[in-house]
């Protein structure tokens, strides 16, 4: 009896502190200095970590990447050439500030387009993305105006640039959501990536100067400027800093095939202690260490079952995934716990079925974000009743408002004609014999 008694009072004790004992799977929160941030896993533009990320912000020399984006674009459509030769003009100073970043350059210097986009991206310098855009649209304004067009055709929709560079305007501002949009197209450019990704670089002597040594503002793969920032798998992307926008960082990570960008804006940070690189290492940190990309549907999974008619073989046909899904999730979401619609191209198919005709589609989501969309395949043939088939197209056949119609038209006819053939009939009888008996009365021939 005292055994029993113990051995509940221990079952319970133990129940008790399983319930108590928090999941060590749980997601832990992350806390940022950064007013904006986000980071996403490119692979399916997932945002792993949201901060204000549709909030306007001002991004200082981030902006640069969509300069760097249109001259890399130009040279693709073969307006332009990286080897060509530019010349600064008088006018692409127009907008420039004493202490703004500069790679010195001055009006009259020729400088291949190649160089001019390492000094604007490696050492942020604000003159050459005038320069640039003098070379692609021939006046700064027209370029400011292609801008904007080209972050609209991106997607962003809360970009407004006034001009090349950064530097402050209260009416310059973009979302670190947006930024990504620009970053995930610079991505795509091997030449650009090359750039953002060089800690260091010389640009050969000009006819105005000699030669220039340039190294990379962004810490996170250089500790030329500044120690202790550096990034296993980190690439670019580009730095921003202005009173106003404060410390700003784009970049790109990478770690066993995944690729992940993060935007932080309005950091703080002087001297050595800047948040910018902190913060972005630690999303970077928290991005990998608590996502994975986790198998979320099967090609061989049977989903449902469609309604068949026509056929005497069977009344449904199953449906399959037409492939494997994948999907970004935290590590302790179980796959299983995914939402699953299921959408039938119709309620009801009609045989004869294909194997591996499309009767629909499967979409899942997690926490409202759509995980996969993935059609849905008839898993075997389904042969038609030819008995049934003609049934069925008969009556689709009389079914037709036009037939139906028809047929009513043709129903009157008949019974109009029935009945006037009736009529007939009976006038015809009556009036023959009327006219008999007149004929008799009227006859006037000779008496005897």
């Amino acid at each position: 009896m005292k055994f029993r008694r113990f051995l509940s009072v221990f079952l319970l004790s133990m129940l008790m502190a399983a319930l108590l004992i928090p999941s060590a799977a749980a997601l832990e929160p992350i806390e940022v200095n950064a007013r904006a941030a986000i980071v996403v896993d490119t692979t399916d533009d997932v945002i792993l970590f949201g901060k204000n990320e549709n909030q306007k912000m001002y991004p200082a020399s981030i902006t640069k990447i969509m300069t760097a984006l249109l001259v890399a674009e130009a040279v693709e459509r073969g307006e332009l050439r990286m080897d060509q030769v530019i010349a600064a003009s008088e006018n692409a100073f127009f907008d420039m500030i004493a202490d703004g970043s500069s790679a010195g350059i001055k009006p009259g210097e020729q400088m291949p387009l190649k160089d001019l986009l390492y000094c604007m991206l490696l050492i942020s310098a604000n003159e050459a993305c005038n320069i640039v855009a003098e070379a692609v649209d021939g006046n700064v304004a027209t370029f400011v105006a292609r801008m904007n067009t080209r972050a609209q055709e991106l997607g962003c929709k809360n970009t407004h640039f006034v001009n090349t560079h950064g530097l402050h305007d209260d009416e310059h501002y973009t979302t670190a959501w947006d930024i990504y949009l620009i970053a995930r197209e610079v991505l795509k450019s091997e030449t650009l990536m090359t750039i953002c990704n060089s800690v260091a670089y010389t640009v050969p002597a000009t006819n105005m100067s000699g030669s220039r040594e340039l190294h990379t503002t962004n810490s996170l793969i250089s500790n030329w400027r500044i120690l202790g920032y550096l990034y296993k798998g980190a690439e670019g992307i580009k730095t921003g800093t202005t009173t106003q926008a404060g410390n700003c960082l784009v970049s790109s990570a990478v770690r066993a095939g995944r690729r992940l960008v993060c935007v932080v804006l309005d950091c703080d940070g002087s001297g050595a202690d800047i948040k910018s690189f902190s913060d972005s290492a630690d999303l970077y940190d928290y991005g990998f260490d608590n996502f994975s990309t986790k198998s979320i549907l099967s090609d061989d999974e049977l989903i449902a079952e469609v309604p068949v008619e026509l056929s005497k073989e069977t009344n449904y046909v199953v449906v399959h995934p037409a492939a494997d899904a994948e999907s970004i999730l935290p590590n302790d979401v179980d796959p299983a716990t995914l939402e699953r619609t299921v959408t039938l191209t119709n309620d009801v198919v009609y045989a004869p079925i294909v194997k591996g005709d499309v009767l629909g589609e499967i979409t899942l989501t997690y926490e409202g974000r759509v995980c996969a969309t993935v059609p849905l395949l008839a898993q075997y043939d389904v042969n038609a009743s030819k008995f049934l088939t003609v049934k069925y197209q008969i009556e689709q056949f009389l079914g037709q408002t036009y037939v139906k119609i028809a047929l009513a038209v043709i129903i009157f006819i008949v019974a109009a004609v029935v009945i006037w053939w009736k009529f007939f009939r009976r006038n015809r009888r009556y009036g023959s014999r009327g006219g008999h008996r007149r004929s008799s009365r009227s006859y006037r021939g000779r008496r005897r």
